[in-house]
């Protein structure tokens, strides 16, 4: 364990954010795997209810100031550290004026979905993968964490195929029990391409709601797991229609929760 590199992409992380299971997860197995003598990089998004000032986030300028294009619209990328004391992780969360700076994640202030939501998870999955090619770190895993992170597992098997960051690794898409039924605008599948993607590749976007990003995730992820939760029925659906074709795990419950992702991990990486 003591040579795997991991990389943890999600929505959230306690203490920063905790609104669905994703935090607490994020929270507990990166420490777990640290500990264990692996290294770890975190990704979340820098949503506006995340106090700067009271977590100590600054911003790095060595790995800002990239353009990160969203269709045919092109947005500075800033980038923001911090650190969780206690468990001696630095989280890094992808910043950009326009998608992140309101005083609330994925609704406003009267409940409602943010109608661009779907091109707040595009920029965020590539910010992702070009900040890690900035820093020049090689994950051999990829963990990927809730719908909007759906599009690395994609981006990592064609855009970034050949990039030597990103050769060797080897994706984990986790799903959670997050389901919206709110409908993107727009053309989501143009938004989300980019170099040696076609229209057909992203053919389960044209759905432009939850299950499209969920789908994907799961067509391009190198596994699939099923978070410890009671899933809706769409999600049961969905887990069944890709069992055949794809690989599923199941990792355990809390109690070995740590064990069952390490075994996971180096089967994956080996």
């Amino acid at each position: 364990m003591s040579k795997l590199r991991i990389l943890y992409a999600a929505t959230e992380i306690d203490p920063f954010l905790q609104t669905t299971k994703v935090a607490e997860l994020l929270r507990r197995l990166p420490a777990g795997m640290q500990e264990a003598g692996a290294e770890i990089r975190i990704f979340v998004p820098r949503f506006g209810i995340i106090n700067e000032r009271k977590n100590r986030l600054h911003e790095v300028v060595r790995l800002s100031g990239i353009n990160i294009a969203v269709g045919d619209d092109e947005k500075p990328l800033v980038i923001k550290v911090a650190s969780i004391p206690t468990a001696k992780l630095q989280v890094y969360f992808i910043d950009n004026e326009d998608y992140f700076h309101r005083k609330s994640a994925l609704v406003d202030k009267n409940d409602k979905f943010y109608l661009d939501n779907d091109e707040r998870a595009i920029f965020f999955c590539k910010g992702v993968l070009e900040t890690v090619k900035k820093l020049g770190w090689s994950p051999d895993i990829v963990h990927c964490n809730d719908w909007m992170t759906s599009l690395i597992p994609l981006y990592l098997k064609t855009t970034y195929k050949k990039d030597p960051v990103f050769k060797d690794a080897k994706s984990v898409f986790t799903v959670y029990n997050n389901e919206f039924l709110d409908k993107f605008e727009g053309n989501l599948v143009d938004k989300a391409k980019m170099l040696d993607i076609d229209d057909q590749m992203l053919t389960s976007l044209k759905s432009a709601d939850f299950s499209g990003f969920v789908k994907l995730g799961m067509e391009y992820a190198d596994t699939v797991v099923r978070s410890d939760e009671d899933f809706s029925d769409n999600l049961n659906g969905l887990f069944k229609e890709y069992a055949a074709t794809k690989r599923l795990s199941q990792v355990a419950g809390d109690e070995n929760l740590l064990a069952s992702y390490q075994a996971l991990y180096n089967e994956l990486a080996n």
